[in-house]
């Protein structure tokens, strides 16, 4: 492979993206003067080292209250190219304010927080935080003022460093089962593009040979100069950080990789308890098989799919039938309330709630189209969100309904934590059968996204909704489709088969019959629209995980854990062109599934029909 071609391109593509750092940096606003006093409602919290000055905290309280902020994050002008660099990568100062979902950023260095948010977020210290604390709680900030954060440029602040501890326990709280994997592909790229620069330095027989990778070791060298120029940032290293960029970047990351952290103290705990229960067999966790259809009584049923827990890779098999006369898949035998309360602990909070979180955040786009679908057809005043979780999708929904009031139901104490963000409005915490006639007539709208596929008795739930809602009111209801051809080309390994969370799969005739029975009537169905286009990218990421599965999890075995992760490593950095190749040909895809009647998911929007005399 000819190597000057690739370092032109290199060269090219670290200027370009250059350029698009520069054109959010440009976005940052510095703080304007002020002489207004600060308000008693009006806290900052700071990094260890940093002082703010009285002008300082004027100008931001100023700032804040102009703009009606409750959090914003005081950057330093000169704060170091590095952290200048990445901060303008993950942050749009322009859409970062009114984001809902973006992940919290900021400088590092100190940040004016509102005494209501403090309150929420449960804010007790306000100095002397590490630089990893500082991301920490910029991250947390951003959950509880969704729309009431933003970022400004403090000249005053004089910049502190960040170690390399510091900075590994942030990359792990971006990569929280993923970090080693994510340093070792970028010291990867990194020795590759210098050994390239190495081998054309080398191989070149005369000088223009040599300026594809002059450019490269320039175009490296420009970066900070060029990202930062003309914009309110002015990192006070970027000389220095310039000339020492082709060295300096992998010396970096070498540092972090190197960097040890500090044992979870939970985790040995954890872990005990886990092997207790595993020792203690997993059979009990199983109700007797059924030789009949759940949905429609039927004896006609035939194996479709046998899995295991492809996800966190929890001890058991599951097994998957389908009615040959409605349709209907279930799990067969079915987790009893047991085997469900193991397999989800530690999945949505505790070790595996950074992950959902992740995924949950970017699927923002997503909820807005589900809260669309309404358009058209009601405009709500109450809604319900059943299965609500953290209450990620009523949040993003208020852009669509910013006038409507959002609450969520969930079995999960995690409905609490939403209402305290301010997510939602209310929160319900229980069974939704058991609260529906509690809540009947409080509300126009009932939502089940991606719910009734995880629950005991489906058809309960819709007796609940049609206890809830009133005549007019309206049902949305989002959940995977078991005929998507994916689902049988793939077997086991397509994503929505979920197992062993995923008890029940309704198909849209038993689902718009059955909501029929109940006094509704369908007035839209999607297919393609709601398609989620990650069916390729998850066989693929199934498969490498199934290979080597995580080991940091509690309940696999701590023998050999250090020798497993490395191997995990070696198989996803290895997977990586291949995951890439699946996301992008998912993208491709999409617009073109889109226009189809059929997709990974479906939707129902149904309206309660008026009682009969």
């Amino acid at each position: 492979m000819r190597v000057r071609p690739l370092l032109t391109l290199a060269a090219a593509g670290l200027v370009a993206d250059a350029l698009w750092r520069r054109e959010r940096a440009a976005r940052l606003t510095p703080l304007p003067p002020s002489d207004e006093p600060v308000p008693d409602d009006h806290h900052f919290v700071t990094a260890a080292g940093v002082a703010l000055d009285e002008a300082t905290r004027r100008a931001a309280s100023a700032y804040a209250r102009e703009r009606g902020l409750q959090v914003l994050d005081l950057v330093p002008a000169g704060l170091d190219a590095a952290r200048a660099l990445e901060l303008v990568r993950r942050v749009d100062p322009e859409t970062y304010r009114g984001s809902r979902l973006a992940p919290g950023g900021g400088g590092g260095h100190a940040v004016l927080v509102a005494a209501d948010v403090v309150r929420r977020a449960g804010i007790t210290r306000f100095a002397g935080l590490s630089a990893a604390e500082m991301e920490e709680l910029a991250v947390r900030l951003k959950r509880y003022a969704p729309v009431h954060a933003d970022l400004a440029v403090a000249p005053g602040i004089v910049p502190a460093g960040c170690p390399a501890a510091d900075r590994r326990r942030i990359l792990r709280g971006r990569w929280p089962s993923d970090l080693p994997v994510y340093l070792t592909g970028n010291l990867i790229g990194l020795a590759a593009l210098a050994a390239a620069l190495v081998k054309s330095v080398l191989g070149a027989r005369r000088l223009r040979d040599a300026l594809p990778a002059a450019g490269v070791l320039a175009a490296a060298a420009a970066q900070p100069y060029l990202a930062t120029a003309g914009t309110a940032l002015r990192p006070h290293d970027r000389r220095r950080f310039a000339l020492a960029r082709p060295v300096g970047a992998l010396y970096r990351w070498i540092r972090v990789a190197l960097e040890r952290e500090a044992p979870d103290p939970d985790l040995p705990r954890q872990r005990e308890r886990y092997a207790a229960e595993i020792a203690r067999g997993v059979e009990r966790f199983y109700e007797p098989r059924r030789t009949d259809c759940p949905w429609c009584g039927s004896t006609a049923l035939r194996h479709r799919v046998t899995s295991g827990d492809h996800q966190h890779h929890r001890p058991g098999v599951f097994r998957l039938d389908a009615c040959d006369a409605c349709g209907h898949v279930f799990q067969n035998p079915r987790l009893n309330a047991e085997g469900l309360d193991f397999h989800y602990r530690d999945f949505y909070d505790g070790p595996g709630g950074p992950e959902v979180e992740r995924g949950f955040r970017l699927a923002a786009p997503h909820y807005r189209d589900r809260a669309r679908m309404l358009r058209g057809h009601a405009e709500p005043k109450a809604w319900l969100d059943v299965g609500g979780g953290h209450g990620h999708f009523c949040n993003a929904a208020r852009d669509v309904w910013p006038q409507t009031r959002f609450d969520a139901l969930d079995m999960s104490v995690s409905v609490k934590e939403a209402e305290d963000r301010g997510w939602i409005d209310g929160g319900h915490l229980g069974f939704f059968p058991d609260l529906a006639d509690k809540l009947a007539g409080a509300y126009d709208v009932v939502s089940m996204h991606h719910y009734l596929e995880h629950t005991m008795d489906p058809r309960a739930e819709l007796d609940a909704a049609a206890r809830v809602l009133p005549p007019g009111g309206h049902l949305l209801i989002e959940v995977p489709d078991p005929e998507w051809i994916v689902g049988r080309l793939a077997g086991r390994w397509w994503h929505a088969w979920f197992q062993p969370q995923h008890l029940h799969f309704v198909t849209v005739r038993n689902l718009v019959g059955a909501l029929s029975e109940r006094g509704f009537t369908a007035v839209a169905v999607e297919r393609g629209p709601a398609h989620q286009p990650v069916d390729l990218l998850m066989v693929v990421m199934m498969l490498a995980h199934r290979v080597v599965p995580d080991p940091a999890k509690p309940w696999r075995s701590a023998r050999y854990r250090r020798l497993r992760g490395a191997a995990r490593t070696a198989v996803y950095v290895a997977a990586g062109p291949l995951m890439f190749a699946a996301a992008a040909l998912d993208q491709f895809l999409h617009p073109l599934i889109k226009r189809t009647g059929r997709s990974n998911t479906y939707r129902v929007l149904a309206r309660r029909l008026p009682d009969e005399d």
